[in-house]
């Protein structure tokens, strides 16, 4: 059976100038996702 952890990160939201949101991870540089919707960007 493998090792594993569970690790917690901080993500932030930002509505988007164009419209629609982001969410990035500031402790993972190029990690980020976009949506229309908050709830679209949340499942992404």
């Amino acid at each position: 059976m493998k090792n594993s952890s569970e690790l917690s990160y901080t993500v932030l939201f930002e509505q988007a100038e164009e419209g629609g949101y982001i969410a990035f991870v500031p402790a993972l540089p190029g990690c980020m996702t976009q949506g229309e919707t908050f709830e679209e960007t949340k499942n992404n």
